[in-house]
């Protein structure tokens, strides 16, 4: 189990965090979107809905298992993830089903409230994913 100078201010900082990410993964995502219409003339238009989902898993996987362990807007806030067994790096599946799991977490908001509960500020998306965000050293 962790101390808690680690845990410290992570809950807000996730939450802003997870604001800077947003609004990045929409701008990656809206690029991409425009570009693919413009090089497919339009042909693409029903191939491209499913591209943000898309763009978040990869964004979220390929970010948190980098040699940074966190996404941008987690770095900006000084934050990043690590197994929570060990803590060790994040290996790239488990970023990605970390972030599969967050987003399917917004069809049930009061999932959220575990973290109000879990001593280690822990989400149930963390839990299943086997991961735990904390202030980098």
């Amino acid at each position: 189990m962790l101390s808690s100078d680690p845990l410290a201010g992570v809950r807000t900082r996730r939450i802003v965090a997870l604001a800077l990410d947003l609004v990045l993964v929409s701008i990656l995502a809206t690029v991409i979107w425009i570009a693919l219409l413009i090089l497919t003339l339009g042909l693409s238009l029903f191939l491209l809905p499913p591209l943000y989902p898309l763009i978040a898993f990869f964004y979220n996987g390929l970010t948190v298992s980098g040699r940074k362990m966190a996404t941008p807007g987690m770095r900006a806030l000084g934050l990043e993830m690590r197994m929570h067994e060990d803590g060790a790096r994040v290996p790239f599946i488990n970023a990605a089903a970390h972030a599969l799991f967050f987003y399917l977490s917004w069809f049930f908001p009061p999932i959220f409230l575990v973290s109000l509960v879990d001593p280690e500020k822990r989400c149930l998306h963390d839990m299943l994913a086997g991961v735990t965000v904390v202030r980098r050293v």
